[in-house]
């Protein structure tokens, strides 16, 4: 069978996931993503379509799956290589019988210590610091201590739950927002229970993103949520670039309502060339990297490549996300 795998950290990350799938008898299509749909489907007509994806955060559309169906090897499975699954239209793949297999529980460790990243160095001006000692400058602005702070963690999943655990070692009080919510968690690590954003709005000090991108979340962040939080309030997402408005962020970045965001995740990846925020000194960014360590990868890259050879097997060995 022929196999199409577009995950960049997938192929730049040594591993046994290279074994795996250089020892499996299948053809292997290699190409760099994330792919358009344009792309995907030039490729399906390049190679006369693939038995399986092995995907990133390529446009999986309805368009490209008609297309994928209906070329001469047609497709039979999708696997993400990943949890988030915004960019594959999941609906109409289930509509069509195509199963959409995903890697959950692999990557919450190294997403919540990228969080704590990403918080330091807005609490620290880490961004302004480094720069100014790379262009020889001795500029230094007072920062803000993490310890004793408020923070609001929207979705306590599994990274939410890594979070958790890494803050409360700063001394941080804790209040979650989750429609499906673990009380033995919570008690175990004296969570207050938000019953609405807005709640977490107004009394976080730090607010942390952690939902999966939906029509309940998109655009979460905008200018009527940002005017009911603190003032100087931080702002972390590692979940996805779709859940705020750009423009209002970078707006209340410069006016010193959010004392800074720190994201790892864009609208648009990669970032568009004159992105608004690389105007804005207390925004920082990273390239969709909090999953990206060694440890991580390997971990995702096995489950997922596990998943569709399991499945192209007819082995009953895989996670399934849409059954």
């Amino acid at each position: 069978m022929r196999i199409l795998l577009t995950t960049t950290s997938y192929q730049d990350t040594p591993g046994k996931h290279h074994d795996l799938l250089d020892n499996c008898s299948h053809e292997i299509v290699r190409a760099r993503g994330p792919l358009t749909e344009t792309e995907m489907i030039n490729l399906v007509e390049q190679y006369g379509g693939f038995d399986g994806l092995l995907n990133g955060d390529d446009e999986i559309t309805s368009t490209y799956i008609d297309v994928a169906l209906n070329a001469p090897t047609p497709l039979k499975v999708i696997s993400k290589y990943g949890i988030g699954l915004d960019s594959i239209d999941v609906d109409y793949a289930t509509y069509k019988k195509i199963p959409v297999l995903f890697t959950p529980g692999v990557n919450h460790t190294t997403v919540a210590e990228h969080t704590i990243g990403l918080m330091i160095a807005l609490s620290k001006h880490f961004w302004i610091h480094m720069n100014a000692c790379k262009h020889g400058e001795w500029t230094r602005v007072t920062g803000n201590e993490l310890c004793g702070k408020t923070i609001g963690i929207m979705g306590l999943g599994r990274v939410g739950k890594a979070l958790t655990e890494r803050v409360r070692a700063f001394g941080m009080n804790v209040i979650g927002y989750d429609l499906y919510w673990d009380n033995e968690f919570a008690n175990m690590h004296n969570i207050k229970r938000a019953q609405s954003f807005d709640e977490i709005c107004t009394n976080a000090d730090v607010i942390s993103l952690h939902m999966n991108l939906s029509d309940e979340t998109r655009n979460l962040i905008n200018a009527e949520s940002i005017a009911k939080m603190k003032d100087g309030v931080m702002i972390v997402n590692t979940a996805r670039g779709g859940i705020v408005v750009d423009q209002d962020i970078a707006d209340a970045c410069k006016r010193g309502k959010v004392s800074g965001y720190g994201t790892d995740v864009m609208t648009h990846e990669p970032m568009e060339k004159n992105h608004i925020f690389r105007e804005v000194d207390n925004i920082i960014m990273t390239p969709h990297v909090g999953s990206r360590t060694s440890e991580s990868v390997q971990r995702q890259a096995v489950r997922a490549t596990k998943n569709i050879l399991n499945y192209l097997a007819g082995v009953e060995d895989f996670i399934q996300a849409n059954v």
